[in-house]
């Protein structure tokens, strides 16, 4: 009998200003990772604009996270094949953070050959404009 291939890891970016959702595992990046709608030309993008993605993946720290997230997807994978495997990353409004570490995530996993599935539940949604409690900012001059 050939073994059936594992279902696939649900990614799911979120604001906590909005819902958090269900998952297995959840990971709040607020105040791990420099919120990048600080700096004015980045505010009103999204982390699906590369210039969003370059700046959260290059805050100290962030590729680290990823390196852990991957290395915790294949404990999830080894779970029965009933059982669900949802991660979610959260930030402030989810918009920029979350958004650019689920997709990050997910090439990584692409390119290992584990099929995933994003769902990005805030990034339409406007931008929060008061700051979350406890987010990390960084000065709003550009480099």
């Amino acid at each position: 009998m050939t073994p059936q291939p594992a279902p696939p890891v649900q990614l799911i970016s979120f604001g906590y200003l909005h819902q958090r959702p269900e998952a297995e595992v959840v990971v709040d990046v607020r105040l791990s990772l420099r919120d990048p709608a600080v700096r004015t030309d980045l505010l009103d993008l999204t982390g699906q604009d590369p210039r969003v993605r370059a700046v959260v993946l290059d805050t100290p720290g962030a590729r680290d996270l990823l390196g852990a997230l991957l290395a915790h997807v294949h404990a999830l994978r080894a779970l029965p094949p009933d059982r669900p495997r949802r991660i979610a990353i959260g930030c402030a409004g989810g918009r920029h953070r979350s958004v650019a570490l689920v997709d990050a995530l997910a090439a990584a996993l692409a390119e290992r050959g584990v099929t995933g599935t994003v769902e990005h539940l805030h990034v339409h949604l406007p931008r929060v404009l008061k700051p979350a409690k406890g987010d990390t900012a960084w000065p709003t001059e550009q480099p």
